[in-house]
């Protein structure tokens, strides 16, 4: 038998190293380098990569007949609309989905509400809980009123062999995994929730999802910086990713996904938590509306576009003269380089003077926005703060800053005129693009604008005074 080698791993990111290092080159984590003894197999040979052929060839299939079989496959509606919505419109038989959220977040709570609903139409449903007992889960249930508690399967179980054999003979339509970190290969020298660990029982469950139509939807942990937890190629391995988004100061949570082999990516469904569980928020623009101060200055609202869905959100921002040698930028949902780039511009094209003043902007209810078409929103809100001009309450806008001081186009204006014409707003300011007549909303005036001055020029309210 062949001597054993010597590799050392980090724990974290799963890069290896040929010796000990205090600290992982690649992630930067401190103390997460371990070391690894692989005993090789004793029938390997000079090429150890090469994998001896079956006796029985695979056989290939025709493009054009793995497509008329996939024209007709049905989707498997979960019952929960928001879920339904971001997912293209139900879940791909044989597909294999990641939810990633903060512990806390309601990962568990949505899990089972979408367990109840599917069994209720009659699926097969495995509840697969490595963290919770059956007594945690029933008292979790009798909380949330789930009907189909009676026919849904529960298995408290952590290790995959296991697993594997119940699903093979209860042959469930879906299997929820609560969560992927708790699982285990007994095969494997590592502790659970490791790199090594994580990446096996993922594939596994990945195998069973593929070979036998399976559905299977993954829960996993988020690490301190916001990413999932577990090796990178976790999110390549699967066909769906879901994050579960939000905080203990709002009680509304925002699910969102990054990854969609079978629909759109970007999109969001809206919940809000409650003592009974989470409930779907459909009118998305209204509730983040909610409650806005129309004569405050530092105030806009924007139109922004997640995935396919518009939303309009108000922006709020405070310039107020530092008190210290640096002066502060605190950004929250909008990124903080970004807003960076727009104090320069306006300190730049339109000269105020704002390298004295501390600048605090947030996008109310909790939102995170990524688009650039905020810039212009975000900048007028500055404007306006900084100036005490109140802007028009009935005015949303649009666009794009250049680092010349220019209005970019965006996309789907289309889309974001029919929105702002639903809830009653009399006049969006946008960069100038060609519209036709018959898609220009009844009662909604357009304001066109080329330069960041010409919108600031028309963005104050005629009714407005100096403070």
């Amino acid at each position: 038998m062949s001597n054993p080698k010597i590799r050392y791993e980090c724990t974290n990111c799963g890069a290896s190293f040929p010796k000990w290092v205090g600290r992982c080159a690649v992630c930067g984590t401190w103390d997460s380098v371990v070391k690894k003894i692989i005993f090789p197999s004793a029938s390997s040979t000079a090429m150890p990569h090469r994998i001896p052929a079956t006796k029985d060839s695979p056989e290939t299939v025709l493009l054009s007949s793995v497509a008329e079989s996939a024209e007709g496959l049905e989707r498997l509606k979960t019952g929960i609309g928001e879920l339904d919505n971001i997912l293209g419109g139900g879940l791909v038989p044989g597909s294999i989905l990641l939810l990633g959220g903060d512990p806390g977040i309601g990962k568990s709570t949505l899990m089972l509400q979408l367990a109840g609903s599917i069994v209720k139409a009659g699926t097969n449903v495995l509840y697969l809980s490595g963290e919770e007992s059956a007594s945690q889960i029933g008292m979790r249930a009798a909380r949330l009123a789930i009907d189909g508690a009676d026919r849904l399967h529960l298995l408290t179980e952590t290790c995959f062999e296991s697993v594997e054999q119940v699903v093979l003979q209860q042959n469930p339509d879906l299997l929820i995994v609560d969560s992927i970190q708790t699982v285990y290969v007994s095969a494997l020298d590592a502790v659970p929730g490791s790199i090594a660990q994580v990446r096996e029982s993922s594939a596994g469950f990945l195998r069973l999802a593929k070979t036998g139509g399976l559905t299977v939807i993954l829960v996993g942990h988020v690490t301190k910086d916001g990413s999932l937890a577990g090796p990178r190629i976790l999110e390549h391995m699967v066909d769906t990713v879901l994050y579960f988004e939000g905080d203990g100061n709002h009680t509304h949570r925002i699910l969102r996904v990054v990854k969609n082999r079978f629909g759109s990516t970007n999109e969001i469904g809206l919940f809000q938590m409650r003592g009974d569980g989470l409930r779907e928020v459909s009118d998305l623009s209204g509730y983040f509306l909610a409650g806005r101060a129309m004569d405050s200055p530092g105030t806009a609202v924007i139109c922004t576009m997640e995935g396919t869905r518009t939303l309009l959100v108000e922006v709020q921002a405070l310039v107020s003269p530092t008190g210290y040698g640096t002066a502060q930028r605190v950004s929250t949902g909008y990124d903080s380089k970004r807003l960076a780039i727009m104090l320069a511009i306006l300190e730049k094209r339109l000269g105020l003077p704002l390298s004295s003043h501390d600048v605090f902007v947030n996008l109310a209810g909790g939102l995170r926005v990524y688009e650039p078409a905020a810039d212009l929103g975000i900048c007028l809100g500055i404007f306006s703060s900084l100036k005490e001009k109140v802007l028009d309450p009935g005015t949303v806008f649009v666009g794009e800053v250049g680092l010349s001081g220019e209005l970019r186009s965006v996309s789907h204006l289309e889309a974001r005129l029919k929105e702002s014409a639903k809830f009653g707003f009399q006049r969006i300011v946008c960069p100038q693009v060609a519209l036709e007549k018959e898609i220009r909303p009844k009662g909604l005036k357009i304001t066109f604008c080329e330069r960041l001055a010409q919108a600031v020029a028309c963005a104050v309210s005629e009714k407005a005074t100096d403070v």
